[in-house]
């Protein structure tokens, strides 16, 4: 299953819906291009929603971290929506639960940014 996106603003906020595996090759080379061109496109507040991420694998994980840090070096926020039980289950076990903003809601995710 490949891996799918489309990017949405809400009040100002970008909001990625990804779909499909979060793997090494093209899983995780879309994410990290992506969002280095929304950086580069001065996007500094993005939400990546993975409500339909089926599978990360740990060079997904290496890239929403490296996400999460290009980010911020920009003095921007990347929070996480909509983790499915895998997704949150393996997040809690690499113990970055704790470094992510997850949220469960969308408006909530986007009011969470002001």
């Amino acid at each position: 299953m490949s891996m799918k996106s489309s990017i949405r603003q809400v009040n100002g906020i970008t909001i990625v819906d990804l779909s499909g595996r979060i793997t090494l090759g093209e899983g995780s080379v879309l994410v990290r291009d992506m969002v280095r061109d929304l950086v580069t496109k001065g996007q500094r507040k993005i939400l990546l929603n993975l409500g339909d991420v089926t599978y990360i694998d740990s060079s997904g994980i290496g890239e929403l971290v490296s996400a999460f840090t290009t980010v911020r070096n920009q003095g921007g926020d990347l929070k996480l929506l909509n983790l499915t039980k895998k997704v949150h289950d393996l997040l809690q076990i690499t113990k970055l639960y704790t470094v992510f903003d997850v949220k469960d809601d969308e408006a909530a995710a986007v009011a969470a940014f002001k």
